[in-house]
């Protein structure tokens, strides 16, 4: 379109040359004729059409005819004196001058196309094509060009090419990229936002900071850099109104401040990241909860599980060395609330990795209402004598995932509770601990579900527990489709666990309704134990049913403890293989007189 427009000025100008030279010939002297206009012949022999009397058209070279009429003029303008002739004269060339200010165009035909030669023909159609197929065969569907790619476009001149109509300027081609745009970044450190991380000084609001501008970035990402020592109090990274995918990349080490003041009276969770779709902490950090304060204030308010009374040392001493409340006196007693280091509240597409969590008050890592949930290649580590820090404690989640990872803790390395359901743990170490344990379900007569729980592949060493269940009187719901399969266990006190009777506490009131469970199975549960093998005490009103044992082989290890045989209490399922020691106290098939759940008890 451009090229006819070019042609149609060109013509236009040669017609206005020939129609000046006409209309000025009267005050020239000079009658005009095609036989005198032909002496300006000496166009360019690729014009289309040549100046005869002859030719349908003229096409005139308007800079040669602009030149010879100049020259004429002038001379004309010499001879003759100034007046009102002339000054109209002045006028017409003036108006020829103003309309060669436009682009001159040099077009030439070929076949039926014209071409523009002050852009690359070439280039020109590739830019339009590949506008056009971008919208057809986005992603490199589309047939490939005959002609090859254009090549960069030459250095500039010293005297700049005319500009183009802004309204012809061709799509930005992909092989030439543009300039690169200013975007807002994704990456956020804290560093940036004031934090210090020297150990003294408080790096919340810091973070507070950082969290708010990532929080409105989808996929963004907060550093914590390595060798940095960050104090953080207590912070909630909340959502829900954050964009999704968010990753908090923790290198360095986060400590928790042992100041009293800095818990008020006390508070549930230190760390906490809550409503997110899309969290990830990962690195090679340490979350560090300094809960040493904490342990040593108050070492005998904590309850403790109730299988410690079967644990009797050979000497007739239940405490060699019991320990002694010792108060800090640098920061005063600590809240009798302790909190959890790193805790995940009502958030889908939960992943945790690489990290370390270390020395929690109590629980190390929580799940409260979680959906979605991938655990791996992390570590826990607290002294086994730190009570109730349990490892990972999951509540009320669904569609679990936990492997390959480290847990040394003083309570369950992983703690299974109510509302659970679709949970797969393997390739897990754990110890010193408590081992993996679903519940205590049922607290204070309410209603505890568990369903599709899946622990195989494990190693513990210098636990407490193997794998168990354990529930409290008078609550209800249920525990179904649970497999615990190829635990390898060594110096453990109780390597398998069903405990219907739980409590915490010095003295619980005995209750008739409990919580059912069906579809326990134990495999592959192989090594030594120092209390007893296998321990099921189940409900009388309502009896533990299909429990299957296959490949059981646990060897006494006597180092301190009185030893006792496998127990069991209305209990009933099937033997699969012969067990090592013999489970004789296991009743095969079902019960008689086993009552019905109601629609209170189900799940």
């Amino acid at each position: 379109m451009k090229n006819y427009f070019c042609l149609c000025l060109h013509g236009l100008k040669s017609f206005w040359s020939v129609l000046l030279v006409c209309a000025l010939s009267p005050y020239l002297n000079q009658k005009p004729s095609f036989s005198s206009i032909s002496k300006f012949s000496h166009f360019p022999p690729s014009y289309p059409y040549s100046l005869s009397p002859q030719s349908p058209l003229l096409s005139l070279s308007l800079t040669t005819i602009e030149t010879h009429i100049h020259s004429f003029v002038i001379k004309e303008i010499r001879m003759r004196e100034f007046g009102f002739r002339s000054v109209a004269l002045m006028l017409f060339i003036a108006l020829l001058f103003w309309s060669s200010s436009f682009e001159t165009c040099n077009a030439r035909r070929t076949g039926k196309h014209w071409r523009h030669r002050g852009v690359s023909t070439s280039l020109l159609k590739k830019k339009w094509k590949s506008h056009g197929s971008s919208h057809h065969h986005h992603g490199g569907g589309g047939s490939k060009s005959k002609n090859p790619p254009p090549k960069p476009p030459p250095p500039l001149s010293k005297s700049p090419p005319a500009k183009a109509p802004p309204s012809l300027s061709p799509t930005p081609d992909p092989d030439y990229p543009s300039p690169p745009q200013k975007a807002s970044s994704t990456f956020f450190n804290v560093l940036d936002f004031g934090a210090k991380g020297d150990g003294d000084t408080d790096d919340t609001k810091a973070f507070q900071a950082a969290w708010a501008s990532a929080c409105k970035v989808e996929g963004s990402t907060i550093i914590v850099p390595s060798e940095h020592e960050f104090l953080v109090g207590p912070i909630s990274f909340s959502g829900p109104n954050c964009e999704a995918n968010i990753v908090f990349q923790l290198e360095g080490t986060i400590i928790a401040p042992t100041n009293a003041k800095a818990w008020g009276s006390g508070l549930l969770q230190w760390l906490e990241f809550t409503k997110l779709r899309g969290i990830t902490v990962q690195g090679k950090g340490t979350i560090d909860g300094r809960g040493s304060v904490w342990w040593q204030d108050s070492p005998f308010d904590d309850p403790v599980d109730d299988e410690t009374e079967l644990v009797i040392p050979l000497n007739s001493t239940t405490y060699e060395n019991p320990p002694i409340a010792v108060n800090n006196e640098l920061v005063g007693k600590m809240p009798s609330i302790k909190p959890t280091a790193l805790r995940f509240y009502g958030s889908f597409k939960v992943t945790v990795t690489g990290i370390t969590i270390q020395n929690s008050p109590q629980c190390h890592l929580k799940f409260d209402y979680c959906m979605g949930v991938l655990v791996y290649q992390m570590n826990v580590s607290s002294p086994g004598d730190s009570l109730n820090t349990d490892g990972i404690h999951l509540q009320n989640s669904k569609d679990v995932l936990i492997h390959s990872t480290d847990l040394a803790c003083g309570d369950d390395c992983v703690s299974i509770q109510t509302g659970c359901s679709n949970v797969y743990i393997h390739n897990v170490n754990c110890g010193p601990g408590h081992g993996i344990s679903i519940g205590g379900l049922g607290r204070d007569n309410t209603k505890a579900c568990v369903s599709n729980i899946t622990v195989r592949d494990i190693n513990m060493h210098n636990t407490m527990n193997g794998v168990r269940i354990k529930t409290w009187q008078g609550g209800s719901g249920s525990v179904q489709g649970v497999l615990f399969s190829n635990i390898q266990v060594s110096e453990v006190e109780f390597p398998i666990i069903i405990d219907q009777f739980y409590c915490d506490r010095t003295k619980c009131k005995n209750q008739t309704s409990a919580v059912a469970l069906s579809g326990i199975s134990y495999e592959k549960i192989r090594g030594t134990y120092t209390v007893r093998p296998v321990h099921f005490a189940c409900s009388d009103s309502l009896p533990c049913v299909d429990v299957k044992l296959t490949a059981i082989e646990l060897k006494p290890l006597q180092e301190r403890n009185r030893l006792y045989d496998p127990f069991c209490w209305q209990t009933y399922g099937e033997l699969s293989t012969p067990t090592v020691p013999p489970v004789d106290c296991l009743q095969i098939g079902k019960p008689s007189s086993n009552r019905i759940q109601s629609d209170y008890d189900s799940c």
